[in-house]
This record gives C-alpha cells, sequence and structure tokens, in this order.
C-alpha cells in the first residue's frame, strides 16, 4: 500500500477508480501480512492505466534503442548591449517506429530516467533434451497447470533457493498433489533456506530473506529435519550441491527430468545505447542517488535510474549490504533522492 499511495498521482487514480479494484483488494487485506505476486501485479498495472495525459503523462508503446547527450551552444544578447553564450543540454532518444512503414522518431528530454527492468537469469545446463519452464509461467498458478501434462509422468526440476524459488516448489507441490499426481519435484539448492529475521527495529536480511506465508511453508515442510515426514516427501526429492559440483550434479540427475525450472535471481534488461555526441558512454549506476558516472567518475548530466534494474543499497545495523527490492522500497528510495535529481 506504500507504493500506491507514494505520490499523489497514484493517490487519484486508486481515488478515481470504480470499486472494487485491485486497490481495494489489497486495502481490505491484513497489511501486516504479504500477498501473491499476482494481486501485488494488478495493482501495479491499475496504476500504470490510470496514469494518462490528465495526470500529466503521455504514452508512447514502443522500444528505446539509443540516447545521445547533447550540448549546444548558442548566442543570446542580454538587453541589447552584451553578447552571451547559453547551452542547450538535451537528451535525444531515438524511438523505433510502429511497424515498417513507421520511421524511427526522435524524442528530445533534458532528463532521462531508465526504468527497463530485468528479467530472470538462466544458467548454462549440461543436458539438452528437456524443456525449460520459465521463472515468470513457474510463479502462476493457473498457467503453469496448463503447461504440464495431468496423466503423463512428469519429473521437474528446480534450480534454486530464493523466495521466487520457493514459491515455485510450492505451487508445484499444490499440483502434484491435486490435478497432477504423476508429477515428481527434484530440488536443487548450494545453501540452506534463510528467512528474513525480526530484530530491534529492523529486518534482518530484509531483501534476500525468505517472508510471509511462503516463510511459513517452508519451515514446516522443508527443513532439512521436518522434510522426510512432511507431506511434500512424496513428491520431492532434495538435492543439495555447491557451486564447484553443481554442474556434476545435474549430469547426475537432469537426465531422468522432463522439464527445468531455473529461480536463481534476475538480471537487469539491457538498456539503450548511451552517448555523448558520437562516443559510446560507459556508465556506472550510483546505488545512493540513482545518478549514473562516466568512467572518469564524472556525474552524467541528465540521466538517472530507478526500479529493480537500478535499486538502492542499503547496509543493516550489523554491517550487511543489500539491494532494496520491492514496489514500497522502490517508493522510498524515489521520495528521497528524486527532489535532488537536475537536468
Amino acid at each position: 500500500m506504500a507504493y500506491a499511495e507514494g505520490v499523489s498521482p497514484f493517490r487519484e487514480v486508486a481515488k478515481e477508480a470504480k470499486a472494487p479494484n485491485a486497490y481495494t483488494a489489497l486495502q481490505d487485506m491484513d497489511q501486516d501480512k504479504t500477498c501473491h505476486i499476482a494481486q501485488a501485479a494488478d495493482l501495479v498495472i491499475m496504476l500504470t492505466k490510470g496514469l494518462d495525459e490528465s495526470k500529466g503523462v503521455f504514452k508512447l508503446h514502443s522500444t528505446a534503442s539509443s540516447a545521445t547527450w547533447t550540448e549546444v551552444s548558442y548566442p543570446f544578447s542580454l538587453k541589447h548591449d552584451s553578447q552571451l553564450t547559453q547551452k542547450s543540454n538535451n537528451w535525444n532518444v531515438k524511438v523505433a517506429g510502429r511497424g515498417e512503414r513507421t520511421p524511427p522518431s526522435i524524442i528530445n528530454s533534458n532528463m532521462l530516467v531508465l526504468c527497463t527492468g530485468a528479467h530472470p537469469m538462466t544458467g548454462p545446463l549440461p543436458v539438452t533434451d528437456i524443456e525449460e519452464i520459465g521463472l515468470d509461467p513457474a510463479l502462476n498458478p493457473p498457467l503453469l497447470s496448463t503447461m504440464l501434462a495431468k496423466d503423463t509422468p512428469t519429473a521437474i526440476a528446480v534450480i534454486g533457493a530464493s523466495h521466487s524459488a520457493i514459491l515455485v516448489l510450492r505451487n508445484l507441490y499444490n499440483l502434484a498433489s491435486t490435478s497432477h499426481p504423476q508429477m515428481s519435484i527434484n530440488w536443487f539448492t548450494r545453501h540452506p533456506l534463510r528467512y528474513a529475521e525480526e530484530r530491534d527495529g529492523w529486518i534482518f536480511r530484509d531483501n534476500t530473506g525468505l517472508k510471509g506465508d511462503v516463510a511459513i511453508w517452508a519451515r514446516e515442510n522443508l527443513e532439512e529435519d521436518i522434510l522426510p515426514s512432511s507431506d511434500v516427501s512424496k513428491y520431492l526429492k532434495k538435492i543439495s550441491t555447491t557451486r564447484e559440483k553443481e554442474q556434476e550434479d545435474y549430469k547426475k540427475h537432469l537426465p531422468a527430468c522432463t522439464h527445468v525450472i531455473q529461480a536463481i535471481g534476475y538480471e537487469k534488461n539491457t538498456p539503450p545505447v548511451l552517448k555523448k555526441g558520437e562516443k559510446h558512454l560507459r556508465t556506472a549506476f550510483d546505488p545512493l542517488t540513482g545518478g549514473f558516472r562516466d568512467e572518469k567518475g564524472d556525474e552524467i548530466r541528465g540521466l538517472y535510474g530507478a526500479g529493480i534494474a537500478w535499486p538502492n543499497r542499503v547496509t543493516d545495523p550489523e554491517g550487511n549490504v543489500e539491494y532494496a527490492v520491492g514496489l514500497a522500497k522502490f517508493m522510498s528510495f524515489l521520495k528521497e533522492v528524486v527532489p535532488n535529481w537536475k537536468a
């Protein structure tokens, strides 16, 4: 809710939307508990649709291939008695045309904010005769159900122990124990389960640990001393591995699997090619300000990043460093740094 109520345009969209809607659905939930990813996604979709010209937002559905920073100097007169030089600084963003007959266009702006998003990572596997299921559909139970045969033996390999990985395991278990009785699950994990922990006024592993219903399900079913007696063990086999021996374990166990799901994290989508004049810019993101610096360490004018591809770096009271990922955390970071952004 902190995300939806973080800025006035969002609050206006929520107020104007016909109830019931994604916002009211979350509003009616216990605010001390977590929600399903789909419920948060529905809220973001609703807010996005509500941001239109009446809120000062002009939408263009296309792809930005490059952005070039230009500095143009031109003379102007002050009281007709002196000649001064003024600079016009702009990002020229090249945007693909819509269809073959529409040429690319150039959009000019003195500030460019990259909110380019991320996608699930995948790693190399030593087997080829196996069907890969993407992490996104694996996190969608109705869709996942349609992708897997109900009346044919199916062996699913799940790689990872993150929050997403445990969600996938729970989704698969729910299918195996109901509509897909011939399904088995092989879970590859490098390390024991890690949980977010309440401390004195702060949360240890706030960004990397399991939380909410997923954490409860993992404690009750997947812990080393619990799994053998859990109903989950009827369908799931745990394969503990390490970075050094995982390829060997994959070679041993994956040939018996029909499908694989890699839940090993996310990586940022490729941003537009950035240039200054004709020169390509090599950029380094500053996770404390949301800005960028060039290869010399100088600030790049009018360029900023936000969201999962460009998150805030935080340090907890014990000195542990994490990247703050989550809608409410994105909003909190933006409210802190955006007032200092400049063209």
